[in-house]
């Protein structure tokens, strides 16, 4: 079993919840495009990653889509 995978897994969960944490300490609108640009980032690294999988592939595109419509349109 690799032990690596779900460590870095709680890692980078931690590291996403302080990261949003930290965001939402500037108010609207700042906030809604860090944590938006947050999103869309995780989303393009999401479908890199996925590497041939079809359901990475998809659930980065709603994560990069759901970015970008929280930084113009969901305030």
């Amino acid at each position: 079993m690799n032990l690596l995978r779900p460590v870095l897994g709680m890692l980078g969960l931690a590291i996403g919840f302080g990261l949003y944490a930290a965001a939402n300490r500037y108010g609207d609108p700042l906030a809604s495009v860090l944590i938006g640009a947050m999103f869309v980032l995780l989303g393009l690294l999401a479908f890199w990653y996925a590497k041939g999988e079809r359901w990475i592939q998809v659930l980065g595109a709603v994560l990069a889509l759901y970015g970008l419509l929280r930084m113009t349109l969901l305030h």
